[in-house]
């Protein structure tokens, strides 16, 4: 066990009020309307425990002194040890400050999973520097070795921590476009996955009794493996999933590394952030119809590819323009808008706004149904809608609106493939099967926009919606047809 050190109470209480600070921002996030204030905790919370770790960890700059513990010399700063410190601050937070002011919000899947990535490689780091200087980190016994419980913690931390940071970055290419979004399948996955990762949790228990340079770097060299390996064969509808997965990986890192530097702040922290993610994925996964295993083992679109799915554009179906919507819409009594990623990639979220404010004034009753999956991460429309200031009491998630569109005249879609499919009722055989989907078909007329028919979601299937009499193909680039039937009302 780690030796006993006295413990400031100043310190644990500015821990505790981080802490406290951290559990209010998620309690924020819960809901658009107090989100603002949620990421003002948030802000308030890692202020204090990065001066309060900053303090703790400059000898100088500590003037709380533990009781029992000799207290430091406060006339010298250590210049050397607070430069290094400001400086990575400086140059981290001059990066964080022009990516938030450059990235566009229909980028923003790709960049949280890019953020998981350096989460995942600073757990890596730190480990790797508690294994290689233990006496810095205090977790060594009288005879110089790491004590067990410190291993353990060690040996969590960086094959979590590299499993996420491959894993982000495959994440991030595909989300990017850098890499297909479909399933890479390779042969005998499942084998060559349950073999790498029986191999290193074999390894991590094995480090316990020695802490041999090569079991260590073994851990890290399969635990990047490893990472690559499970994200490469889900595909790209399954990518809700994938982010969140990944948000709760990096979080138990950070809170295996908190043990590890017996920092209360990183174990509170990682704690909510690993469970908070864990049950984010729970509800990705039972909105999908999925269990988290099956999305591991290989996620939507495998079939597809392999059967040779996609569209059938050979069948009958009907076009209209901009001024058919207009028409249809300004004479509905109400209209429920149905937001997906083609809407995020042609940024058309003001626009589709400035659409429904025209409606309301024409006396039509417009409501905004979002599919938690829509998209490519969880709440990625919301924060669109809200991005366009669409007022948040006209935004309902799918169980809340579903029943309303049979009784809807028109139900609008824009870039929602396959959270709209009907196949995912009615077609056993189909990639999607059993997920909850928005039953947009049931509206007396579904206008659905999209660049082509020839063109399929990220499941890589074709929807039924596009090919029934009720619906009318607005083929176009989103933003251009909203601004067209803006124009026509």
């Amino acid at each position: 066990m780690h030796e006993a050190t006295p413990v400031n109470p100043w310190v644990a209480l500015a821990y505790l009020i981080a802490g406290v600070c951290f559990i209010l921002a998620l309690r924020g996030l819960s809901s658009p309307e107090s989100s603002r204030r949620g990421n003002r905790f948030g802000m308030i919370g890692m202020t204090l425990a990065v001066v309060t770790t900053l303090v703790t960890h400059v000898p100088s700059l500590n003037v709380f002194p533990t009781p029992g513990v000799p207290a430091y010399d406060t006339s010298t700063l250590d210049w050397a040890v607070l430069g290094e410190i400001l400086a990575a601050v400086a140059i981290g937070g001059a990066i964080g400050f022009v990516i938030a002011r450059k990235i566009a919000m229909t980028a923003m899947p790709q960049l949280v999973a890019a953020f998981h990535s350096l989460v995942g490689m600073a757990a890596v780091l730190v480990a790797a520097a508690a294994y290689q200087n233990p006496d810095a980190f205090h977790i060594v016994d009288a005879a110089g070795q790491i004590f067990a419980v410190s291993r353990v913690e060690m040996g969590l931390g960086i094959a979590i921590g590299a499993i996420t940071f491959s894993g982000s970055v495959i994440a991030f290419l595909k989300l990017n476009g850098n890499m297909s979004g479909k399933p890479i399948m390779l042969p005998l996955r499942h084998f060559i996955n349950l073999g790498t990762l029986a191999a290193i949790l074999g390894l991590i228990g094995y480090f316990v009794t020695d802490q041999s340079p090569w079991v260590f770097w073994t851990v890290t060299a399969l635990s990047f493996l490893i990472g690559f390996l499970l994200i490469i064969p889900i595909g790209g509808a399954d990518m809700p999933v994938v982010v969140s997965m990944l948000n709760s990986y990096s979080g138990w890192a950070a809170a295996a590394m908190g043990f590890t530097l017996s920092n209360t702040a990183m174990i509170i922290t990682g704690a909510l952030v690993g469970s908070s993610g864990a049950i984010l994925s729970y509800i990705m996964c039972r909105a999908m119809n999925r269990s988290f295993i099956s999305v591991i083992a290989g996620g939507f679109g495998a079939e597809a590819a392999i059967t040779g799915g996609g569209a059938a554009t050979d069948r009958p179906w009907k076009r209209g323009s901009a001024e058919d919507a207009a028409f249809l819409m300004k004479q509905a009594e109400s209209v429920i808008i149905v937001p997906g990623y083609g809407m995020a990639v042609a940024q058309a979220q003001h626009a589709l706004r400035e659409m429904g404010d025209i409606l309301k004034e024409e006396g039509v009753k417009v409501k905004y149904a979002i599919h938690p999956v829509a998209g490519r991460m969880p709440g990625h429309m919301n924060v669109l809608l809200a991005e366009a200031s669409v007022p948040y009491d006209e935004v309902f998630e799918l169980e809340d609106i579903n029943s309303e569109f049979a009784q809807c005249d028109v139900a609008f879609v824009i870039g929602a493939n396959d959270v709209t499919n009907p196949a995912a009722k009615t077609d056993k055989t189909s990639p999607i099967y059993g997920m909850p989907v928005l039953d947009v078909e049931k509206a007396k007329t579904v206008l659905f926009v999209k660049r082509s028919m020839g063109g399929v979601g990220y499941a890589g299937v074709d929807n039924e919606v596009f090919y029934m009499d009720n619906t009318m193909m607005l083929l176009a680039d989103a933003k251009k047809m909203v601004e067209d039937i803006v124009k026509s009302l």
